[in-house]
């Protein structure tokens, strides 16, 4: 991978010598690459902990060939993305707090030191919605749609378990303000000012 360019990654969890969820994590902890784990463990803990380690789906073996390719050009759609009618000669950056999200190169950086921040895509796909529509109220369905679509999650709670990451790591003090605030009964809603 430091040689080639990779569009995604797909593993499975039980290799030899280092398990694929501990791949996923490292991958995680420095790039935003899109993962599809492809796994023969079917339990519902085994595809959360897999989507909690970083990856953007979960598949379970034996798996028909037709769905892991509508994945794959799925995942691929979403890491590609493209806002319609804007200008592609300058992907849309958005700024709010310390922080700059460039839908361009997904990614998140700081505004006073450049460093980046790795978001898994889904992380991504909900930061940008609400970076793109902030002081709007999303239900925990519209952000599971968003986010992977809901047909990959074990459950509405997995969204939490995402705004959770993103809170994290968009306050990583207890000092800084929180930019992401819990809608009792209903959802979630961005309110930082964006620019």
């Amino acid at each position: 991978m430091a040689r080639e360019n990779v569009d995604l990654c797909i593993l499975d969890i039980g290799l030899p010598g280092k398990s694929g969820l501990d791949i996923t994590r490292d991958l995680r902890a420095s790039s935003n690459l899109p993962i599809l784990v492809l796994s023969g463990l079917d339990e519902t803990v085994d595809r959360v902990i897999g989507l909690e380690f970083g990856a953007d789906d979960y598949m379970v073996k034996p798996y028909e060939p037709r769905e892991l390719l509508a994945r794959i050009r799925s995942i691929l759609r979403r890491t590609n993305a493209v806002v319609p009618g804007a200008d592609q000669s300058r992907p849309l950056s958005y700024r709010f707090g310390n922080w700059v999200l460039n839908s361009g190169e997904r990614s998140l950086s700081k505004k006073d030191t450049g460093e980046k921040v790795a978001l898994t895509t889904s992380e991504f796909e909900l930061l940008h919605l609400f970076v793109a529509h902030p002081n709007t109220v999303y239900t925990r369905n519209q952000l599971l749609d968003t986010a992977r679509g809901r047909a990959s999650f074990a459950g509405d709670r997995t969204i939490d378990v995402h705004i959770m990451r993103l809170r994290k790591k968009l306050t990583p003090s207890s000092s800084d303000p929180e930019l992401i605030n819990t809608v009792h009964g209903i959802g979630y809603s961005f309110v930082a000012q964006v620019s």
